[in-house]
């Protein structure tokens, strides 16, 4: 044993020994990381020796730099390297775990900038063994600190610290090689970032990315009025003209918006073991109660901006970034947003939010939508009982934003942001006496608890809208933003669904969210149409009667008889009322089963279009360049979120200690 000792003493002491060493480590625990942290959906044996190789590159470009130095400060900087890109991969576990994504450039600006609110839920997605991703930054940090490894005091000669520079690049170039012979056109078909992680690894992916970002801000400075010709063809040429069952009757009504954070649709009409429901009040709405009609194959399609993104695509009728969210990239943009077309035609626009207005950058965002208020957590009671997670409980913050509304001029077009249900979904016990699930999972089982809350809190809206009379003179929009429970729950999802397992296509299914529309005095009902959170937006303006086919929009009125039943997502994947296109893989929406692969060619075409195009209008800010008549975008300068937005709550609703003056 003391042979073998001196012997590894000896090794660590050569020149280039303790690289060496921490090349291998960090190597090897990156590896491991990809086969334990994430679902890269390694098929074969080529995919999983990319798999094996890719860190490699990294590795030797990144620590690499430390051996440009000599003694202690290359010793320094190879255990300062080595924690930042652990540190990295790092984040991109704990991203992963909620998200099933990877942390792109923007994405991890805007975490920074809303770290404070994160709180809790980036807490509950840590493990106790995650210093163990710290393990081999320890390691070479014990045997520097303790000096089992002295610095060498020689400096590395110019062809040995060249050569560890050309093997990185060369490393990646045949990398590259065999990933574009396995996965053709991988860079340039960037929809889905697991392919990319799962090719070329995360750190490749990061510098890639950081580069697109950079491409992505040089399209604007490039676009010219021409860019938008085509696609305006394109989306003129596409409009769904209205049914006149529904165009118009909504004309001159008020909209309330209202997003139901993480809902699904599963859990509509779901009875617990025990036959209870978990949101009676949602599910008798399904029925046609209270007006309201149910799209009971409504998906949402939103990026890495969840939340912000099903809200942009809702007033936009574009689809979200592939990478990145928009509200964070673009909110300088020109828009011809639902808010600035309703605010034109005497509707007075408010958005209503439990939490800070910088969040998701709300506050800049919002102007450029062409909301002319913004109500966030200033206006509201955010003591300790009255908030979780992300901001405010739904109960008080719908009771509290009552008085706001009543107090808008009418016509008003108007959002509200539910938060509750919002991962990981735990509940105080004061609000809830529903039963949490036994599905062998924390998390899906408290899903069941705040949704109920939810429901609870969504029963007593529609009560007090309805004493306040504006009930039968309002559009109600409610809809599920994005997934609450994503893949890495599959297993507690199974029992929830009473399957063996969850399948490629039962994701995809797991997608669908719920959307209700109140329309008052129009007979409501579920209806089997599909459809997404793009084509939200031209539904609303043709109740409104507004005709929008000389707005650039890239969904069709749900009512329409020619409403286009496709539903393209930003990772490649797409669904329409036949087939669900799944990672290439084409299934039957009857079955389930896999089917003749070339059915879903003309659909992936046109979606691939579709996002191209919407893609060209956010990154070129072409709608500058073009507007319908009768639209002028909003003034952002004259819009002041930061001076009290001047209206008195009544005082029958709510607490008014914290009104405007």
């Amino acid at each position: 044993m003391k042979h073998l000792l001196t012997v590894g003493h000896r090794f660590l002491n050569k020149k280039y020994a303790l690289f060496l060493l921490t090349v291998v480590l960090f190597w090897l625990k990156t590896y491991f990381v990809y086969l334990t942290q994430f679902s890269l959906g390694v098929n074969d044996k080529m995919q999983q020796f990319l798999l094996f190789v890719n860190p490699l590159s990294s590795a030797l470009l990144f620590l690499g730099i430390a051996v440009i130095f000599k003694g202690r400060l290359q010793q320094s900087l190879l255990i300062f390297i080595n924690f930042i890109l652990s540190f990295w991969l790092y984040a991109n576990v704990v991203y992963y775990r909620f998200f099933n994504d990877f942390i792109t450039f923007s994405t991890m600006t805007q975490s920074t900038g809303n770290a404070g609110d994160l709180g809790g839920s980036v807490l509950s997605l840590m493990k106790v063994y995650d210093f163990l991703f710290f393990a081999d930054t320890l390691i070479v940090f014990g045997l520097v600190v303790f000096k089992v490894v002295k610095p060498v005091a020689e400096r590395w000669n110019i062809r040995t610290i060249f050569t560890v520079f050309v093997s990185a690049i060369m490393i990646f170039i045949v990398n590259l090689s065999l990933a574009e012979t396995d996965r053709p056109e991988l860079l340039s078909r960037t929809f889905d970032r697991n392919y990319i992680v799962k090719y070329l690894g995360a750190y490749n992916f990061a510098i890639y990315d950081t580069i697109q970002n950079a491409r992505s801000n040089a399209q604007r400075a490039m676009a010219d009025s021409s860019d938008i010709n085509d696609i305006q063809n394109f989306t003129k040429s596409n409009f769904a003209e209205p049914n006149p069952k529904y165009y118009a009757k909504g004309k001159g009504m008020n909209v309330i918006y209202i997003s139901l954070e993480s809902l699904q649709s599963f859990i509509i009409n779901y009875k617990m073991p025990d036959g209870t429901e978990v949101t009676p009040f949602l599910n008798k709405l399904t029925t046609g109660a209270d007006n309201t009609t149910y799209f009971k194959n409504f998906f949402h399609q939103t990026g890495s901006g969840k939340t912000s993104d099903a809200e942009f695509m809702m007033e936009n009728s574009l689809f979200p970034l592939s990478q990145g969210p928009v509200f964070q990239m673009k909110g300088f943009n020109t828009y011809q947003a639902a808010p600035a077309i309703m605010n034109q035609r005497g509707y007075e626009t408010a958005a209503f939010h439990g939490n800070v207005k910088s969040f998701w950058n709300r506050d800049q965002m919002y102007k450029s939508l062409g909301y002319e208020r913004f109500f966030d957590s200033k206006y509201y009671d955010m003591s300790a009982e009255n908030t979780k997670n992300y901001g405010m409980k739904d109960k008080p913050f719908l009771k509290e934003t009552m008085p706001y509304l009543t107090n808008l001029k009418q016509p008003f077009y108007s959002k509200l942001i539910l938060l509750s249900n919002h991962f990981p979904f735990g509940m105080d016990k004061e609000d809830t006496t529903f039963q949490p699930g036994n599905f062998g999972d924390n998390v899906v089982n408290n899903y069941f608890q705040s949704a109920n809350y939810m429901d609870q809190a969504i029963e007593q809206f529609f009560s007090d809208l309805k004493k306040a009379g504006l009930f039968d003179k309002t559009i109600v929009i409610m809809y599920g933003d994005h997934y609450g429970l994503s893949e890495n729950h599959n297993d507690a999802m199974a029992k929830v669904l009473g399957k063996d397992q969850i399948t490629p296509f039962d994701n995809a299914q797991l997608q669908r969210v719920p959307l209700f529309i109140h329309i008052p005095k129009i007979a409501g009902g579920t209806v089997s149409t599909y459809g997404g959170e793009v084509d939200v937006r031209p539904t609303l303006m043709s109740l409104l009667g507004i005709n929008t086919k000389n707005y650039i929009q890239f969904g069709t009125d749900l009512f329409s008889k020619q409403h286009r039943q496709i539903i393209p997502f930003r990772n490649g994947d797409l669904i329409t009322n036949k087939y669900s296109i799944i990672g290439g893989v084409v299934y039957d929406n009857s079955t389930g089963n896999k089917t003749d692969a070339s059915l879903g060619k003309p659909y992936e075409a046109l979606a691939k279009k579709m996002l191209d195009y919407s893609d060209k209008v956010i990154y070129g800010d072409l709608l500058r360049f073009y507007q319908p008549k009768a639209f002028v975008p909003p003034d952002i300068s004259k819009i002041n979120y930061n001076t009290d937005q001047k209206i008195l709550p009544d005082s029958n609703y709510g607490k008014t200690s914290k009104t405007s003056k």
